[in-house]
């Protein structure tokens, strides 16, 4: 399941990532886990990027990898920058809890309780 897109199956609004567990030993830690803009990614874009940054941005070694043209890598690139915008451009539901913190209208214990 990728989590990064998993929905409340009761009303349908985004699920939030709030543990993290390491298999080999066996700690977990709770909290509010914000995915990587990356992460938010399908599957075949995260493997399109990473092929994209090894071989040093070339388009023409991606035209030979995915066996597509020059004009499908720039859409294709085009269409993942845009998803990435989006998430940039979302302010972090955190920032207004932040903001009275950096003003002083609230201590940081304050804010932590307010993150909750």
């Amino acid at each position: 399941m990728d989590i990064s897109k998993a929905r409340c199956p009761d009303c349908e609004k985004p699920m939030r990532l709030t543990r993290a567990t390491c298999p080999a030993c066996e700690i977990d830690l709770d909290g509010q886990f914000e995915v990587s803009p990356l992460g938010r990614l399908s599957e075949p874009d995260q493997v399109f990027v990473v092929a994209f940054v090894r071989h040093h941005g070339s388009i023409r070694k991606m035209e030979s990898l995915f066996d597509i043209s020059y004009p499908t890598v720039k859409n294709r690139l085009r269409l993942i920058v845009d998803q990435l915008d989006r998430v940039f451009s979302a302010p972090s539901p955190n920032s207004a809890i932040l903001d009275r913190v950096a003003r002083g209208e609230i201590t940081v214990d304050e804010a932590l309780e307010g993150m909750e």
